[in-house]
Formats: structure tokens, sequence, C-alpha cells
């Protein structure tokens, strides 16, 4: 909630601090943010291995941010309509069921991406 007397900076400052919290709320508690998290180290790890270009790592991180934040959006969305009706309800699940579709397509799309990045190193090796 925005507080009245807090100056332009200081209520970006409290934003950030509530962005961070978000953060750090996701990457403890949402198993999901933990296996994608844990997917991004290993992307990172063949990227120095594989020494990508710049513009390979340009788009590995796009990519990385682009799951992560589905899934971020996800997990408001089942959380706001767990809230709202923490009973099975038909529409609910459609709604979730909907909003889980969207870290899929980030994922496919990552992987669409690794495929361009690291098929062709890996054809190297052999």
């Amino acid at each position: 909630m925005k507080n009245p007397n807090d100056s332009f900076l200081r209520g970006r400052l409290r934003s950030f601090k509530f962005a961070l919290r978000g953060m750090w709320l996701l990457m403890t508690t949402e198993d999901s943010i933990k296996a994608q998290l844990f997917i991004a180290v290993l992307a990172t790890i063949l990227g120095f291995y594989f020494k990508i270009s710049n513009v390979e790592w340009m788009f590995q991180f796009i990519v990385i941010g682009l799951v992560l934040v589905a899934e971020a959006l996800n997990t408001a969305i089942e959380k706001v309509a767990d809230f709202v009706h923490p009973d099975y309800h038909e529409k609910i699940g459609f709604i979730k069921d909907i909003a889980a579709g969207a870290p899929s397509f980030a994922a496919f799309t990552s992987l669409i991406v690794a495929g361009f990045i690291y098929l062709p190193k890996i054809a190297l090796l052999f």
C-alpha cells in the first residue's frame, strides 16, 4: 500500500523491497520455481562449457526469464483462485488450467532456443 508520506525515491525503494521479497518467497516456497532455477543453473553451466556467444547468452537469459515470469504469474493466479474459492469449482479449475498453460508455452519456447544453441555444439563433439 502506498504511503502518502513517501517521496518518489523512497516509494521506488519500497517497491523494490517488495519485489525482492516476492522473488524470495517464490524461490523458497514454490517447487516449480525451484525446478526452473535448477534448470537455469544447468543451462548457465552448459553455456560456459560450450563457450556460447554473447547473442546466445542473450537468448538463453531471455527464455530463462520468460519461463520464470510465466511460472511466477501462474503461481500468483493459482494462489488468488485458491483464496477466492478454496473448494473445487469447475470454472476455477478451468482458469487454473489456462494459467498453467503459460509456463508450458514458455518452456517449449526455451527448449526450441536451447536446441538452436546447443544441438550444433553437441553435434561437433561426435
